[in-house]
């Protein structure tokens, strides 16, 4: 982690589009995402909106600035220190379930057709599994 970059800054929306924690919440994203959403596709509906902002920001196409508030809210998701832990059964996912609506609200338009695509297809891969 950046010296300017304390691990609280990452969940810090004023601080969301400094580059270092940008950086940081970008290889959180990347070590977290997967793992997770692997553990809770078919316990989550809003997994596919997830996977679409997670296709969002990784696509070269997309603005800086809508990438680093969607790293911010894609590590909210995956940081085990929330409003509302999600191992509490059926409430645990509510505050993640609240920002990836807000992200989704507030980015939409850089999130494309072809990212909600590739969501849907990666989610059915995951819950066949």
């Amino acid at each position: 982690m950046s010296a300017k970059a304390k691990p609280v800054d990452a969940l810090d929306p004023r601080k969301a589009l400094v580059p270092s924690v940008v950086k940081v919440n970008e290889v959180r994203v990347a070590k977290g995402f997967w793992p997770k959403l692997q553990r809770t596709a078919a316990r989550i509906p809003f997994a596919d909106q997830a996977l679409a902002a997670w296709y969002a920001a990784r696509d070269p196409a997309t603005p800086l600035p809508a990438k680093g508030m969607i790293f911010a809210g894609l590590a909210y998701f995956i940081m085990p220190i929330d409003a509302i832990p999600d191992l509490f059964a059926g409430i645990g996912y509510t505050d993640d379930a609240a920002v990836i609506a807000a992200l989704i609200a507030t980015l939409g338009a850089n999130i494309k057709r072809r990212h909600r695509d590739q969501a849907e297809d990666a989610v059915q891969r995951l819950k066949d599994k």
